[in-house]
């Protein structure tokens, strides 16, 4: 796959919460691995501070407060919560991108949220549904992505890579 053609400058991969805190399936990570010499990518990273997000006293659960990507991307964002933080929009908006693919953990909670940040902010949330794994509500993802279709409009879902890269 590396050998391909990348994918305009306009465009970028946003890989939410690709960690050692959240389990995914193997073929997923290494299908995101395959995606990122093709495109320029960002990884979100959720740390867990309960002063800015109290998922412990919430929900009796927290991510951890170290994990880091496992995902090589041209730019890491830490995040507190499930939206990024507004700093990933002025990043790419300063880069010149229009549309953003997402993948990665919880397609309709995370990924949502991203999408739906990256939808106020003007851009094109598009989500990758074969390197997109769900909430423990749905692992399939499958709710997360009739969210998306529901939110963003059909175009806002790519459910197959040959859908995405020319051959």
């Amino acid at each position: 796959m590396t050998d391909a053609v990348r994918l305009p400058a306009s465009d970028a991969l946003l890989v939410v919460d690709v960690q050692s805190s959240f389990p995914l399936p193997d073929a997923v990570l290494s299908g995101i691995r395959g995606l990122v010499p093709r495109i320029y990518t960002v990884a979100t990273v959720e740390r867990h501070d309960e002063r800015v997000t109290p998922f412990e006293a919430q929900l009796g659960w927290r991510p951890g407060t170290d994990d880091v990507s496992l995902v090589e991307a041209d730019h890491v964002v830490i995040k507190h919560g499930y939206l990024p933080p507004v700093s990933l929009i002025d990043h790419l908006r300063a880069r010149g991108v229009e549309r953003v693919f997402v993948c990665g953990i919880q397609a309709d909670t995370c990924c949502l949220a991203a999408g739906f940040m990256l939808f106020d902010a003007g851009l094109h949330p598009t989500l990758l549904r074969w390197l997109t794994v769900g909430s423990s509500l749905d692992r399939s993802a499958a709710l997360g992505e009739r969210l998306w279709r529901h939110h963003f409009g059909a175009h806002a879902v790519v459910a197959r890579p040959e859908d995405l890269l020319p051959a």
